[in-house]
């Protein structure tokens, strides 16, 4: 087995060609770690939740990271990490344009809002909409990959 360093090309051509990330955050010295389906655009992975846990620590400390991995033939594996920042894209004026941007991404994949409109508790009623669209500023990107010799 041998393992390489990806290029960034490579990171950017397996984060396009996959959907389901697992991000991670922190609040107060306490990790969360999660899975997210998200959408690739430009130095951004976009996605969209319902307010929980996830929405409360990226709220509280926007430094990510978030890790997409391939599985291959045998024992062979791809991954990248992303370390970045979230950026909640509110709904309200100054956002629109980034707002429809994220829908028309993660739109473009059947049962996009899964898992993040899933929760296992009723969400109260409310007169908003309580969803949350965001974006991960990809600041750093390293990648890695292992094939059998």
């Amino acid at each position: 087995m041998w393992v390489r360093s990806l290029s960034s090309p490579e990171c950017r051509k397996l984060l396009e060609a996959n959907r389901l990330g697992r991000l991670a955050c922190s609040s107060d010295g306490r990790p969360y770690l999660v899975p997210i389906y998200y959408a690739y655009g430009g130095n951004y992975l976009y996605a969209f939740s319902l307010p929980g846990r996830k929405i409360e620590y990226l709220r509280a400390n926007p430094a990510v990271a978030m890790l997409v991995e391939l599985s291959g033939p045998g024992r062979a594996w791809q991954s990248v990490l992303v370390e970045g920042r979230f950026e909640e894209l509110r709904d309200r004026i100054g956002y629109k344009v980034e707002r429809e941007h994220a829908w028309s991404l993660l739109s473009q994949h059947a049962n996009w809002w899964e898992p993040g409109a899933l929760k296992p508790d009723a969400q109260p009623v409310s007169n908003q909409s309580p969803h949350v669209f965001f974006r991960i500023s990809i600041d750093q990107l390293s990648g890695r990959e292992a094939k059998e010799r």
